[in-house]
């Protein structure tokens, strides 16, 4: 089930969940201009509880074997790490968007000043991914047990907190992921586990969860938007909140049962760099549908979601195989030497080390 040090359930969940997320922006920026309710957003609508959850659970999940690590080293690989991909890729949007394209160079530079302090677009996650780090470090050298801050962190989620910061917001409603991931890695790992040596069993299990999963999201009067989804009993707090641990695990149980089926060597390899999608769709999932819909290609808000997404998803792998053939670019998503703590592993070498960006 594994190779090398990696595990192949892992990466197949983390592509799943790469294609949910690419999938809500997509489904949700061709609804804004056509109107229209496709497909796509029913199965975000489904997947609504747990889409984002998962993609935190799953970042925590080896967190404990760094931990322990001095503040140096783990920050470099937990809290620098990110921040340098962030810092690039807010910059290169900025620069595009608002100081080339609108020659607004004070609005860019502005614009730029401020996602420091509050996460920018669409890379609010991987901000939010070196604050949960940074966060989780501080817990565990405060020694606080996890059962107090699972409580504190799901009051904190369940609260709904609104803040003008969207930091904050954004904390308060995704940090018990991560820290459950975090915590309850052996538990995850233990079904997983059990998933794979009772497959049919395991595949059951998703069936009935999946039914579970679709009458409390849209029953009584759950229902997709163009822009939006509105759930039905899965909206109520307590709910929401165990649908998404809920529906975590079973991203994982599925991404291990995927792996025992032939070709689905791809989806791994995605999830193994889920990173790089999610710093570079943006542009080209933009792109493909201004283009079709001045062509008139294609119209209906399915079938442009669905070309939508699957170039936001294609175009990025393309950009990265691209950069690693001719060994341009490699800084988009390749950190240098120069972007590690000094001492720590890759900051010294005779040509630049780097750390890769999934």
């Amino acid at each position: 089930m594994s190779q090398g040090r990696r595990y192949d359930w892992v990466d197949a969940a983390k592509g799943l969940s790469i294609i949910l997320v690419v999938m809500m922006y997509a489904a949700y920026n061709v609804g804004k201009y056509t109107g229209g309710v496709g497909v796509l957003h029913y199965v975000i609508g489904f997947a609504t509880p747990f889409r984002m959850p998962e993609f935190f659970l799953i970042s925590g999940l080896f967190l404990s074997q760094v931990i322990e690590r001095e503040w140096a080293r783990y920050a470099d690989r937990r809290v620098v790490h990110y921040l340098y991909f962030y810092a690039v890729w807010v910059t290169i949007d900025y620069v595009l968007k608002v100081g080339i394209a609108a020659h607004d160079i004070p609005g860019m530079l502005s614009g730029i000043a401020i996602a420091i302090v509050e996460p920018y677009g669409v890379l609010w996650f991987i901000y939010m991914l070196a604050v949960f780090s940074l966060v989780a470090k501080l817990a565990w050298q405060a020694k606080l047990p996890h059962w107090l801050v699972i409580v504190v962190a799901a009051a904190l989620q369940m609260a709904q907190i609104q803040s003008p910061s969207y930091a904050v917001v954004q904390f308060c409603a995704y940090f018990v992921f991560f820290y459950i991931g975090y915590a309850g890695s052996p538990h995850v790992f233990r079904i997983v586990e059990a998933a794979a040596l009772r497959p049919v069993l395991a595949w059951a299990g998703l069936a009935l969860w999946a039914l579970l999963e679709a009458f409390l999201v849209f029953w009584p009067d759950g229902h997709p938007a163009p822009m939006e989804m509105h759930m039905g009993l899965a909206a109520f707090p307590p709910l929401h909140l165990a649908l998404a641990v809920l529906g975590a695990v079973a991203l994982c149980t599925l991404g291990c049962l995927l792996m025992k089926l032939p070709y689905t060597g791809w989806l791994r390899w995605l999830g193994e760099h889920s990173l790089v999608v999610y710093l570079a769709f943006t542009l080209p999932m933009s792109a493909v549908r201004i283009i079709a819909q001045k062509t008139g290609i294609l119209t209906g808000t399915s079938e442009l979601s669905i070309a939508v997404l699957v170039m936001a998803v294609a175009a990025p792998v393309a950009l990265y195989l691209l950069v690693k053939r001719f060994g341009v670019g490699e800084f988009l998503f390749e950190r240098p030497a120069w972007a590690h703590i000094p001492g720590t592993p890759g900051s010294r070498a005779p040509k630049p080390a780097v750390a890769p960006a999934e």
